[in-house]
């Protein structure tokens, strides 16, 4: 059984998801250990517990350790059953982070899988929606399989009560190379809220408009359904020829919209200045379905702790570890095999 030191690195929930991820991938035991340790709230948390119990469900796992608080979970994986699953995290956790755990294992199935996701699609510290069906599922469908999702309501921390749909026709992932981005098609910015005052949606625009010059028609305000907050996003948008980034804003209590906005116009700023292809959280998504392709490369901005503790990961389970190389002018390349 491989062992993983949950408090290495970065030291937080991904390292589960990843690690049981690429349990059902590889059919790998695992057992971790001081799990979250370096979190002000040590061990699991329910969004964590979803994530893990469909991992189970779907990989008709063995998982001792397994609630609320846990420091430490075993995790023995079986034979990985496509089909229709609904899963509900119960709060705000988020939907994408569920998505995380099951999708790899269910891209390398037998057969299609439908996926009903229920909880936050909207939160601070994991990729709202609008990042994975933009920025990561494209690439995913360039590899091979198909992946389709369809937000069906917003969820915001920390009401939730969101929900994705996504279909998945699987195919065995092929190596690919994501060096360049080509020319810069269009950007756009969306403001986001429900439940709260216009104004503050008004205000993060209006930071958009002035610090990176984008017109009256690349940016708007969009007011959703009271009953869907309250909450709200900021999403700056930059399409290019060959992929797309998306950086998010989140409102939150006591933090003024000016704020919010300047740190989300601040780093995409930071990506239209580079040449790098994948921003650090779409590199964050990217390692595991190129580690299990065996193969190909993309470049990036510096590698985040994330991505430096996802690659540790990876290493325990498969002889194939990412790399990442410095190149002139301050971008990193990425490689697989």
């Amino acid at each position: 059984m491989i062992i993983i030191d949950g408090s290495a690195g970065e030291g937080g929930g991904q390292v589960v998801r990843n690690a049981c991820a690429l349990s059902l991938a590889t059919g790998k035991a695992v057992r971790i250990e001081n799990v979250r340790a370096r979190r002000s709230k040590p061990g699991l948390m329910r969004q964590h517990v979803t994530a893990v119990e469909a991992a189970c469900v779907i990989g008709n796992a063995e998982c001792q350790g397994l609630h609320i608080g846990s420091s430490a979970l075993s995790f023995t994986p079986g034979r990985v059953m496509p089909g229709e699953y609904h899963f509900a995290v119960g709060t705000a956790g988020s939907t994408g982070l569920v998505l995380q755990t099951v999708l790899m294992p269910l891209l390398l199935a037998d057969a299609p899988s439908r996926l009903v996701l229920e909880g936050g699609t909207h939160n601070m510290l994991a990729p709202p929606f609008d990042f994975i069906a933009k920025c990561f599922l494209p690439i995913i469908n360039r590899m091979g399989p198909k992946v389709e999702a369809r937000l069906i309501r917003h969820g915001f921390y920390p009401r939730g009560g969101g929900r994705i749909e996504v279909d998945i026709t699987p195919s065995p992932l092929q190596a690919i190379d994501c060096v360049e981005r080509g020319a810069l098609l269009g950007v756009s910015g969306h403001a986001l809220f429900a439940g709260l005052p216009f104004e503050i949606a008004e205000r993060e625009i209006n930071v958009v408009r002035r610090d990176l010059g984008w017109s009256e028609r690349e940016v708007c305000v969009r007011e959703l359904p009271e009953d869907q907050g309250p909450g709200n996003i900021l999403l700056l948008e930059a399409q290019f020829e060959h992929g797309t980034e998306i950086v998010s804003g989140f409102g939150q209590l006591g933090v003024t919209a000016e704020r919010v906005s300047k740190k989300a116009v601040g780093r995409m700023r930071g990506y239209l200045e580079s040449d790098a292809f994948a921003g650090p959280y779409l590199a964050d998504q990217l390692l595991l379905p190129f580690s299990l392709a065996g193969g190909g490369s993309f470049t990036t901005v510096k590698p985040s702790q994330h991505s430096l503790t996802a690659i540790d990961v990876i290493g325990h389970f498969l002889d194939r570890r990412p790399a990442f190389a410095q190149q002139p002018g301050g971008m990193h390349l990425l490689s697989v095999g």
